[in-house]
């Protein structure tokens, strides 16, 4: 009888739907579901067939061999007790390649596996009855590559108008505010919320009295990723609010911007203050200092599938894209670093950007490497600070301190898996849907943007927006990017021009929105793009996420 090895991973928390497929190596098979009438397989196991929505799915034995279809080399010590290097896989099964699992591949040492590389399931038990799914490089392969999926453009499940009036031409952004943003401010939250809070009321001309809704991303979270949602700033503001609105399963950060458009082109509001906090720096000093207790927990929800294998950070899930891309397209290391100089060289000009220091190419080449193809520059810089947005109904433009902006288009349509393994390989997830949505709503096309704020949690974020919104094709983002010319801000698309996440510090989503709303304005804090008519805005790091189109005219 075999006993669990305390390998310090992380456990996951089997559900009454998972806890067979956990315990399912325990006779070293690997087992997955599959629909007993149409004989489709599925994972994780849902309680409904997603090809003819039977609600019969038994986990059936399959042969435990797959093809790597995205790797990392993960060199980051997330864990105390699981050091690196170790190598984080998605592996798609030679019996259906929609079936993948994110997992290890053990027992090589890194650039030893590659995308398309065979291998074969090993299993670890690790509890009495839980037994993680490995996998190694299958020996009786041979050498030749195994089948990697093709590219998909989801664009043909985008679905159409459903009215030609649109709500987007209700409503106006009458201001934005900011608190301060800089690493470690040990200070309360949130009162970094009400100075952006007070400071974008005051912005659109108004007084707190004038609001009467509140919106925010993603409401109570832990791990200093908010001030503590509606309640505490209700308590501080006391606006009396007729509408509320906060969670995180939305399309992406900005989209509590989106749900306070909608409020108001309904006419439950007239001015809604949406707000957005981060105090990540901070946290991350008091759990360092010993000042903040954390517990150890088992994996669940999202990340019982990824942290039983070390795939702590969304560094680890986006590489093993990046690697999917670069398999298919060539390998576009100096396309991302031309992303993180080009977000430097903007936030040098940028007196509220964390990070001014110019970087240059080898500067990038050269940094520490975090998670393979991902070094320190690819990454974005976790800081406090609140932003703040209002948006109004459209007939109070003509009452504004400054030139209004409007909203064009949204785009926020799933078109494919709301997964970080079981959807799009070759770009960010969530990117290709919303890019496509957005142009069914508008007459505008991308040769029409003036100015981009695309979402750069990591640098492989902005360049799947890029293409995902058609500024160039799959797979053109290295000659469009031009070596950081084409994107600079005198160039064809100026990207992020006060320095994004990368650069400027990770305001989750809601920093590219002011910003954008201030180049249309003409009241850039650093670079300013000559005479902007059109801003395209990204958020969301990956699942869901949005886009949304302005304009200043």
């Amino acid at each position: 009888m075999s006993s669990a090895v305390d390998t310090a991973r992380p456990l996951p928390q089997p559900t009454p739907a998972s806890a067979d497929f956990w315990a399912s190596g325990a006779d070293e098979v690997l087992r997955i579901a599959r629909c007993v009438d149409c004989g489709k397989r599925s994972h994780p196991q849902s309680v409904l067939c997603p090809a003819c929505g039977g609600r019969r799915l038994p986990l059936e034995p399959v042969s435990g061999r797959a093809v790597v279809v995205g790797l990392t080399t993960n060199a980051q010590q997330w864990l105390p007790h699981f050091p690196p290097p170790y190598v984080v896989a998605i592996v798609a099964l030679v019996e259906d390649q929609d079936i993948r699992l994110t997992t290890n591949i053990v027992g090589v040492d890194s650039g030893e596996a590659s995308v398309g590389t065979r291998v074969r399931v090993v299993f670890e038990q690790v509890d009495d009855d839980i037994w993680l799914p490995l996998f190694e490089i299958d020996p009786e392969a041979g050498d030749e590559p195994g089948p990697v999926p093709e590219p998909e453009n989801p664009r043909h499940r985008v679905r159409p108008p459903v009215s030609s009036e649109r709500f987007e031409d209700r409503v106006v952004v009458s201001g934005v505010g900011q608190s301060r943003i800089g690493r470690r401010l040990m200070v309360d939250p949130l009162s970094l919320t009400v100075d952006a809070c007070l400071a974008a009321v005051a912005d659109a001309g108004l007084t707190v009295a004038d609001i009467d809704g509140l919106s925010t991303y993603p409401g109570r979270a832990g791990g200093g990723m908010s001030e503590g949602g509606i309640m505490p700033v209700e308590q501080a503001l006391r606006v009396r609010p007729t509408w509320v609105d906060a969670g995180g399963e939305l399309p992406g950060q900005n989209g509590s911007i989106v749900a306070a458009m909608l409020a108001v082109a309904s006419g439950l509001c007239r001015q809604v203050l949406c707000f957005r906090t981060v105090w990540e720096s901070s946290y991350s000093e008091l759990v360092r200092s010993g000042r903040w207790a954390t517990g150890t927990t088992r994996a669940t929800d999202m990340f019982e599938f990824r942290h039983p294998f070390g795939a702590m950070s969304a560094a680890n899930w986006i590489a093993c894209q990046a690697s999917n891309y670069f398999h298919h397209y060539g390998d576009a290391k100096t396309t991302l670093g031309a992303i993180a100089v080009n977000a430097r060289s903007n936030a040098a000009a940028n007196p509220e950007a964390v990070y001014r220091d110019p970087i240059t190419m080898d500067d990038y080449l050269s940094a520490r490497p975090v998670s393979t193809p991902f070094g320190l520059y690819d990454c974005d810089v976790p800081v406090d600070g609140a932003v703040a947005v209002v948006v109004s109904a459209v007939d109070t433009a003509a009452d504004l301190p400054h030139q209004p902006v409007f909203v064009e288009a949204v785009g926020t349509q799933m078109t494919e898996n709301l997964s970080w393994d079981q959807g799009t390989l070759s770009h960010l997830p969530q990117t290709l849907g919303p890019s496509a949505h957005l142009w069914s709503r508008t007459d505008l096309r991308p040769a029409d943007v003036d100015v981009a704020l695309l979402y750069d949690g990591f640098t492989f974020n902005a360049l799947s927006w890029l293409e995902g919104l058609g500024f160039c094709e799959f797979g053109g983002a290295s000659d469009f990017v031009d070596g950081g010319r084409g994107i600079a801000i005198d160039g064809p698309l100026p990207l992020n021009p006060h320095g994004g996440q990368l650069s400027a510090g990770r305001t989750h989503g809601y920093g590219f929105f002011r910003e954008a709303v201030l180049q249309l304005r003409g009241q850039a804090p650093g670079l300013q793009v000559a005479d902007p008519h059109v801003a395209v805005v990204t958020s969301g790091g990956g699942v869901p996420s949005g886009a949304i189109l302005l304009r200043a005219d």
